[in-house]
């Protein structure tokens, strides 16, 4: 069985585009939730993750609809991959019951944790170095710690050419600008032939 999961932030926001792909994709019924990704009580969420059984497939209509953060995205898929569910994404094309699916995951969940280590290695430096110049804190110049390592990932991402530029500010979840600026930020020439792949 086939079974959707649709979701906007606000009450005011419409969920007919979700809708409308969900069904066209075959799914014989649709959870529907109107809440904030970032929450972790998403009731609709809970109860469509209780109906699906072993050779069912979850399918949403974009990665973020289903979580706001990679790690608790990726939290979920690993679970419904230990019942024997597969998930699909179809704004992204990701389809958990092909092998090219689970490698693109694969992808993202490597990626995922360079990001943590880059976060924590960054950090830990920050604090180090602060420490030895008798500083407690405050703010650096240019990018943020994390912001710092979404450009690590993202020039990797961008370098190995397997996603979109469209796709890769999905997966870190920031706009095409910052990606464009995560990019020079790490000496990539951007111009014409990167805005024709997003």
């Amino acid at each position: 069985m086939n079974i959707g999961y649709a979701r906007v932030s606000t009450l005011d926001q419409n969920l007919d585009l979700q809708l409308d792909a969900l069904a066209q994709a075959g799914c014989e019924r649709i959870f529907k939730e109107k809440l904030s990704g970032a929450k972790d009580d998403r009731p609709e969420l809970t109860n469509a993750l209780a109906q699906l059984r072993p050779g069912d497939t979850l399918i949403v209509y974009k990665l973020d609809r289903l979580s706001r953060s990679t790690i608790g995205l990726l939290t979920i898929i690993d679970e419904l991959r230990k019942k024997d569910i597969g998930f699909i994404s179809l704004d992204q094309r990701i389809d958990t019951t092909t092998s090219i699916g689970r490698m693109q995951l694969g992808m993202i969940a490597v990626f995922a944790e360079f990001e943590r280590e880059m976060i924590r290695d960054r950090s830990a430096a920050g604090r180090k170095a602060a420490a030895a110049r008798g500083q407690k804190g405050g703010r650096p110049a240019g990018l943020s710690t994390e912001a710092k390592a979404k450009a690590k990932t993202a020039a990797i991402l961008y370098k190995s050419g397997s996603l979109s530029v469209k796709q890769i500010c999905e997966q870190l979840n920031i706009a095409t600008q910052t990606l464009y600026n995560y990019l020079a930020n790490e000496g990539i020439a951007v111009g014409k032939a990167i805005a024709a792949t997003d």
